[in-house]
C-alpha cells in the first residue's frame, strides 16, 4: 500500500484550496460534487493529494464539522487489492465501517475502517 491522499473537512474548499495552492505551490487537479459533500483535490510532489471535503447539503461532513470542527477526517492508502485489504482487516479483528467496497471520488472504489480499530484515525483504502 501507499499514501493516496489526507482527507480535511472544511466549511470552504475554495478558500482552503487557494491557501494551499499558495502556500504548498501545488495545484488543484481535481473538483466535483460527490455524496453530499464538494470535494477538492490538491497534488502533492510524490503523488499523493490533499482532498478537501466541504458539505454541499447535510450528510457525513457536515455531521463531522458540527461534532468535530474542521480538520484532518480521515487518511487514505491505495491497494491494487481492496477486497483482500478488506479481508486482512477482518482477519486481524479491525471493525470495517464499509464491508463491501464502495463507489468513492473520483471513480474510485473504496472502504473505510472504523477509528475505533486504528487508534482514532478513520483510514479509507482506495483502489483505483
Amino acid at each position: 500500500m501507499r499514501f493516496d491522499h489526507a482527507g480535511i473537512a472544511t466549511r470552504d474548499a475554495a478558500d482552503l484550496a487557494d491557501l494551499f495552492a499558495e502556500l504548498f505551490e501545488r495545484p488543484v487537479v481535481h473538483e466535483e460534487t460527490f455524496d453530499g459533500m464538494r470535494v477538492v483535490f490538491l497534488e502533492l510532489a510524490d503523488g499523493g493529494y490533499l482532498e478537501l471535503l466541504e458539505p454541499a447539503e447535510g450528510g457525513t461532513i457536515a455531521d463531522y464539522l458540527d461534532r468535530e470542527g474542521p480538520g484532518i477526517h480521515h487518511v487514505a492508502l491505495a491497494t491494487d487489492d481492496l477486497a483482500g485489504a478488506l479481508d486482512r482487516a477482518r482477519d486481524l479483528g479491525v471493525d470495517l465501517v464499509d464491508e463491501e467496497p464502495r463507489p468513492g471520488a473520483w471513480g474510485h472504489e473504496v472502504a473505510f475502517l472504523h477509528p475505533r480499530s486504528t487508534g482514532g484515525v478513520l483510514v479509507e483504502f482506495v483502489e483505483e
